[in-house]
């Protein structure tokens, strides 16, 4: 039975990725290192920022890692005081049909800045429970966050569905044996092959599309 929907954060709900993408690039040319987009996708997107430094700096202490995890972290924030998040109004669409349907609604992210930026762009409302990197203490294909979510959600695990397009998040729900929804905004569905359903963007599904997937 369908009860509870877990929406991941970033590239799900509002499009941060160029912002990280910009706070990774920045912090990682002090290192010497010229950090690609692709990089970014197939190493960093959707895990701790800490596990995301140590993906490119093979070569330097954990004490070095978690510096330049911080110093990544400080340039985001900086940057998000600055310029604008956008977010996926198809997202939020989806969000308000399945709250209308009584479905409850979280938001899981690996990153610690999560409520901030839910308030910034004023959609915190949304949610009956939010987990962050604040909560978890394994990273992403671990199930952790998610099943933390549905947890607080009072569901279990296998009456949720996750929300994801990040390679390691689509694998994370299904490590938590739970359906999930991958939405591949790279013009690479096959990356998110593990997924139950692939789509370009929430507004090819309703609340329709989700019933059915839970009835397979």
């Amino acid at each position: 039975m369908f009860k509870g929907a877990i929406f991941d954060l970033d590239g799900v709900i509002v499009d941060t990725v160029p912002i990280h993408f910009k706070a990774w690039k920045k912090m990682f040319s002090e290192y010497g290192i010229d950090f690609t987009f692709d990089e970014y996708k197939s190493k960093v997107d959707g895990i701790p920022r800490h596990d995301g430094a140590r993906a490119i700096l093979k070569d330097i202490s954990e004490v070095e890692l978690k510096k330049a995890g911080d110093i990544k972290q400080g340039y985001f924030l900086e940057f998000i005081e600055k310029e604008k998040i956008p977010v996926y109004t198809s997202c939020i669409d989806l969000i308000k049909e399945l709250k209308s349907h009584n479905k409850k609604i979280a938001f899981a992210s690996s990153s610690r800045n999560c409520k901030r930026i839910l308030q910034r762009t004023g959609i915190i409302y949304l949610a009956d429970a939010i987990v962050d990197g604040n909560d978890i203490t394994k990273a992403k294909p671990d199930p952790q966050i998610f099943q933390l979510a549905a947890e607080r959600l009072g569901c279990v695990y296998a009456e949720c569905v996750v929300f994801e397009d990040a390679v390691l998040g689509v694998e994370a729900a299904v490590n938590g044996k739970m359906l999930c929804v991958g939405i591949d905004r790279y013009g690479n569905p096959k990356r998110l092959a593990k997924a139950n359903l692939v789509v370009e963007d929430l507004s090819e599904v309703d609340y329709k599309t989700i019933e059915e997937l839970f009835r397979k």
